[in-house]
């Protein structure tokens, strides 16, 4: 059974403990910073005057960017501190968007908001235990002509282990798996925004996830009634360290280190309604 209370607590305390590492975050924003990354940038296309559900918004950092770039952003999570933070960033940025506190199937299914773009990105789908539910809902809010963008890390990461062995997790796993979320930003560092050590608490709460395959996912959008447009595959890895033998490279990203052979780390899809 899907332990939703938990996974939301889970998630409350690592939003604590992931912006507890940044800093001023809304003098970030009114100094010009950005988080976004150019892939997702690429996807999206020329935003201004389009609506937008950002979905798994988390603290709204992304959220934020893509209303500075002219869309009327609607963000949703199911944490409650993640939206608390988010509406809190948006007033003291000066940058408008709408935050929705809702498990973002059941949001799907019943808002009566329809949008141009549907965008969510980075550890997103793997917390939720029915695709074709979720691929349902994205192609209900798509306004006809409207296009949902997903940028995510791709699932062979979570097979490699530090010494980049295929010694962790299961590429074809289907029983969930259950864990506090973890401090990925205090790991990632810079690229993740880190500015301090913060002061941060244990979270022991174990959150519920799934190991979804590259072709669950795309199957999923294209039985919705999706066109699958684009899917693309990336070498890097933007902001988070996903395998700890990847090295840094440039722009924020973590790369194979020198002389491996690679494999793709992400992957983008745009499906078209």
């Amino acid at each position: 059974m899907h332990d939703l209370d938990a996974t939301r607590r889970s998630w409350n305390a690592a939003t604590r403990n992931h912006n507890a590492h940044k800093g001023d975050q809304a003098a970030f924003f009114r100094g010009g910073g950005d988080v976004l990354f150019p892939e997702e940038l690429e996807l999206l296309g020329d935003l201004r005057g389009l609506s937008l559900a950002h979905l798994q918004c988390n603290a709204g950092q992304d959220s934020l960017g893509l209303a500075r770039r002219g869309a009327d952003v609607t963000g949703v999570d199911l944490s409650d501190e993640a939206i608390r933070f988010a509406r809190a960033l948006s007033a003291d940025a000066g940058i408008p968007a709408t935050f929705v506190e809702a498990d973002v199937v059941s949001w799907l299914h019943t808002t009566a908001a329809r949008f141009d773009r549907v965008f969510s990105s980075y550890g997103a789908v793997g917390w939720l235990p029915d695709l074709a539910a979720w691929a349902a809902g994205i192609a209900r809010v798509l306004r006809p002509g409207g296009r949902f963008v997903y940028v995510e890390f791709h699932p062979l990461v979570w097979s490699f282990d530090a010494e980049l062995r295929l010694a962790r997790d299961d590429y074809f796993a289907t029983a969930p798996f259950t864990d506090p979320v973890g401090d990925y930003v205090a790991e990632s560092g810079a690229a993740l925004g880190v500015v301090a050590a913060g002061a941060v608490e244990a979270n022991t709460v174990p959150a519920q996830s799934w190991q979804y395959g590259v072709g669950d996912i795309v199957t999923a959008l294209a039985s919705a009634g999706l066109r699958i447009e684009v899917l693309r595959e990336y070498p890097h890895a933007n902001g988070c360290r996903v395998i700890d033998g990847l090295v840094p490279g440039e722009g924020r990203r973590w790369v194979w280190p020198e002389g491996v052979a690679r494999v793709p780390l992400m992957f983008g899809v745009v499906a078209g309604r």
